[in-house]
């Protein structure tokens, strides 16, 4: 039996690694982030909290976001995730796929919901404020094949 992982999603970081977010995700098992990282930065600071798989979001651009997949997919214990940044470009079916969860970022609005018995998660934007959107990211818990969720709102 494999131990229960604790995975901290995030996107939209657009070169602003917060001190709560830092705070937040001290602890976790691995790090997720779905695109718009802004900098090379974000992936150095993130990797010393846990082991960090990023997708390339549309404002990564240089040398260092080339190195970034468009997609990934993520082994999370015994379950598949595919992580992508837009989740209007997803060109995949996901369960046929036999993905256990979807995650994207782009919109900036935190979102999570279940289709199809694929869990669907947007972490929300976790760098700089748009709008009036909230400043958020998500934790994932996994343990064997159950999924579940919660939305961490940064007091920022």
């Amino acid at each position: 039996m494999s131990a229960a992982l604790t995975v901290g999603v995030i996107s939209d970081t657009h070169g602003l690694l917060r001190p709560e977010v830092v705070a937040a995700l001290a602890g976790v098992d691995q790090i997720l982030h779905a695109g718009d990282v802004g900098t090379p930065d974000i992936l150095a600071r993130l990797k010393t909290l846990a082991p960090t798989a990023a997708v390339r979001g549309n404002v990564d651009h240089g040398v260092w976001a080339t190195a970034l997949p468009m997609t990934e997919v993520v082994r999370l214990g015994t379950l598949d995730v595919y992580m992508l940044h837009d989740l209007a470009t997803l060109d995949v079916d996901p369960v046929a796929g036999g993905f256990a969860a979807v995650i994207s970022g782009h919109s900036h609005q935190p979102k999570a919901e279940w289709k199809r018995g694929v869990f669907y998660l947007n972490p929300g934007s976790a760098g700089p404020r748009r709008f009036s959107l909230p400043v958020t990211l998500s934790i994932l818990r996994v343990d064997g094949v159950t999924l579940t969720h919660e939305r961490i709102d940064l007091p920022v």
